[in-house]
């Protein structure tokens, strides 16, 4: 039993350091989306990312658009850390899967955004949301998490091909 519990812990381990790769890819990847669709739709590129941080600063996240360690540094922080998160259960889910083709890997990367995206909007009480659906659209938050996804995807493809 204790054998079997140690080897669980280390496949989660493993899959926490491909998050890196992964992880890092999808928050790098949604934040350029985020900044983009700031600037194009109010003209403030930091707006949707500052807005991450209302968890710990409230609705002033909302109204804070310029580059700040309060906000910039807390949402970008925040949404890094959920794209670990998120990544780390996909390349668990991966490892455990065995051999995977390019394919499946972006289904897999594509259902777990969508999951992920389900998880922020219906199950997650307002003041943990992400708080950037303040600024943008409905169209515009799927290409964030699409954005989100194709991060996942990619980092999970290039850590097979690693092997």
């Amino acid at each position: 039993m204790q054998e079997a519990l140690h080897h669980e812990v280390d496949e989660w381990v493993k899959a926490g350091r491909q998050a890196v790769v992964s992880g890092t890819l999808a928050s790098i990847l949604s934040t350029a989306v985020l900044a983009f669709f700031g600037k194009s739709s109010m003209g403030k590129a930091l707006a949707p990312t500052n807005a991450t941080s209302h968890w710990l600063w409230g609705n002033e996240a909302y109204s804070e658009h310029d580059l700040s360690a309060r906000h910039t540094g807390v949402g970008y922080a925040t949404h890094h850390a959920s794209a670990m998160m998120w990544a780390t259960i996909l390349e668990r889910w991966l490892n455990h899967k065995g051999f995977v083709r390019p394919a499946e890997i972006v289904r897999d990367a594509a259902v777990l955004s969508a999951i992920a995206s389900f998880v922020d909007y219906q199950l997650t009480p307002p003041r943990l949301r992400p708080g950037f659906e303040q600024h943008l659209s409905r169209g515009e938050l799927l290409a964030v998490f699409a954005a989100f996804g194709l991060g996942l995807a990619s980092g999970a493809i290039l850590n097979r091909l690693r092997r």
